[in-house]
Order: C-alpha cells, then structure tokens, then sequence
C-alpha cells in the first residue's frame, strides 16, 4: 500500500473546488491497495471516505477527520453472453471515455450516458442517468470490498437496489462497500435509445430519422455543453456538480395540491411505473423566482441551467450549503415540495 499523505487539500478533487483537507489520503491503483488501505484505516479505527472524480460532491470546509481512498483502479475487459456482450471496467475508469469506447465499438446501451463526469466506480452508487436511459437498465453485477464482512463480494442487479438515482450503496449500507468494478450488458449492432424530446428534435432538425449510436452520443454531448453540463476549463460555469437538485416524484395527493399552487401554469410531469409523477426541479425553481446567473456572493446559479448551483472565486462549502438552502426553501414556500439535493455531503455540512 502507498504510504498515506496527510493533510491533502480536497479541493483540487472535486469539481466544485471547495472543501478543505484529508487527515490521510491514499490512492489505490489495484484491489489488493484498496484492501490495505481500508485495514489500514480500521486498524486506527478511522472513517473511510472513497473518492472517485469528486464531481457529485460537496466537501465540507472543514475536510475530513479520517482517510480519504482515491480509487485509480483501471481496466475494461468483454466477454459473450449469448447475443450480447458483458462489459466489466475497473472503477477508476473515466466515465466518459468508457462510454465513448462502447460506442465505438457499436454496443448499444450507454449511448445517452454521454458527457457524465466521474468515474465507472460511481455510476451504480448514484444509478446514474440521463436522458431516458440510467446504468440500473444495464449492470449485471458490481464487484466490492464489503468492509463489514472483509471480502470482496460480488451483487447483482436486485441486490443493488436501484432506484432514481440512488441504490443501496447510497441509502441502505452508505460507506459499507468500495466498488471495484462494474459490469454492463450491451448489445452489439443495437439501436440507440431515443426517448427525450431534445433528442427527438435535435436529430430531426438536421434530418435524421435513424440516428447511429455516434450520432446520438454526438447530440446528447451537444446538448449537455449548452447547458454547461460537460467539464470544460474555458466555462464560467465549470465549477459545479452539474444538477444540484434531484427532480422530486410526488404522490397524487401531493400533485393536486402542487396543482393548486401552481393554477395557471403549464406544470410539466412524467408518470412513473410505480404510480408517483416525477416533477422537474428546474421548472419549479424558476418558477419560484430564481433565475439563470442569479448570485449570492461567490454562489449562484448557472448561466444557462437554474438546476446547476456554481461557484466562483472566493466560495467556500458553506457558501454552497447557504444557497441551496435559499433555493430549496423557496421552491417549498412557492409550491409546497421539497427539493432534495443529488451530491454527497462530506463533514459536518448540511442544508439542514
């Protein structure tokens, strides 16, 4: 195991540059330094934090009191599954590259998972998605060290308990597992997945009726950019973690007073499966009163998205955490419902 550093600042890993200093930080290159370094840390009874690309993230400026495991395991390995094929990649792979690699290739089932920040290792913990696809429609199985039981374990879909944008890495064992690997089923020679509007209107007015994989990664990466949700050193609004807010899902009973609250206004919904109706966070923000570019000292919003909460030169986590709350507590106040927020909170800082 690499000797621990300590006292590393946080900031510089972390898209929001914000936070302050690991009291130990180790970067695993292959499981058996992840392993180390995690008995490492249990033998001095020290919390373990994991950090991947740090871009759902918010560190508290008081930093962590423990170790802080980078992952930098690498890799991606195939094999045949009937007519499929079984794609496993190492945690630390970069997202986007990996997805750019499939699509390469002509496997379909990532395509408009195009331009997510982070890392391999952080998609099934989140169940990230977008744009009408979300890993949970495509891992088979997520390879961890399950700190409780000292192994390494290996869980299937059902046992990851995917839900929107969260799993059992998040809610039910948060901190219990330090993923290793992730494996995804594709489809060779498979259609891309069409199913947003933006999409749908981006491709037809350049006239394509049967986009390609690439054709469809290409536009979700075109989108994305104008909403400034790709990294990119040269935007003003960089230093984000992309969609602060998850979109709430209501209840019926919950939408008819939101209903009630909002009459006159051409609300937007989407029914789920299981009877709830997702909202759209961005919408509701806007509606409260916030508007793109609208700051509160070195924290404000997007210019070009309300949903993404930016920070500039002098922000601190706590400067976050206040305008968050500003913005969640005045969505509740015009509409009734809560905004509850997507990244992680390291240290003691909350928007409670």
């Amino acid at each position: 195991m690499p000797t621990p550093r300590e006292h590393v600042p946080l900031a510089p890993h972390c898209t929001m540059r914000v936070g302050g200093a690991a009291r130990y930080l180790v970067e695993a290159a292959d499981e058996a330094e992840a392993r180390a370094a995690v008995e490492w840390a249990q033998g001095r009874t020290l919390p373990v934090r994991v950090l991947g690309g740090g871009s759902n993230l918010v560190i508290a400026d008081e930093g962590v009191d423990g170790l802080v495991l980078k992952i930098g395991l690498r890799g991606i390995a195939t094999r045949a599954a009937g007519d499929a094929i079984e794609v496993t990649a190492a945690a630390g792979e970069p997202w986007d590259a990996f997805v750019r690699h499939t699509v390469e290739r002509g496997w379909a089932g990532l395509e408009c998972l195009s331009g997510i920040p982070g890392l391999v290792g952080a998609t099934p913990i989140q169940n990230v998605g977008a744009y009408g696809q979300e890993v949970a429609d495509t891992v088979t199985a997520v390879r961890a060290l399950d700190r409780e039981a000292g192994e390494v374990v290996t869980l299937g879909p059902a046992e990851c308990g995917f839900g929107y944008r969260d799993s059992v890495f998040k809610r039910r064992l948060p901190g219990r597992h330090v993923v290793l690997a992730v494996t995804y089923r594709l489809t060779p020679g498979g259609p891309p997945s069409v199913r947003y509007a933006d999409l749908t209107r981006d491709l037809e007015g350049r006239g394509i009726t049967r986009p390609s994989l690439a054709q469809v990664r290409e536009t979700v990466l075109t989108i994305r950019r104008s909403k400034s949700m790709v990294l990119d050193a040269g935007d003003v609004n960089r230093r984000s973690c992309g969609s602060f807010f998850l979109n709430p899902i209501v209840d019926a009973d919950a939408l008819a007073a939101i209903d009630a609250r909002a009459a006159g206004l051409d609300m937007p919904r989407w029914p789920q499966p299981d009877g709830g109706v997702k909202l759209s966070a961005a919408w509701l923000i806007e509606r409260a009163g916030f508007r793109r570019g609208q700051h509160d000292g070195p924290v404000g919003l997007s210019t070009r998205h309300t949903l993404a909460i930016v920070c500039h030169d002098g922000a601190r986590a706590r400067d976050v955490a206040v305008f968050a709350r500003t913005v969640r507590d005045g969505v509740e106040q015009r509409f009734g419902v809560r905004l509850h927020p997507e990244p992680i909170f390291w240290g003691p800082l909350t928007l409670d």
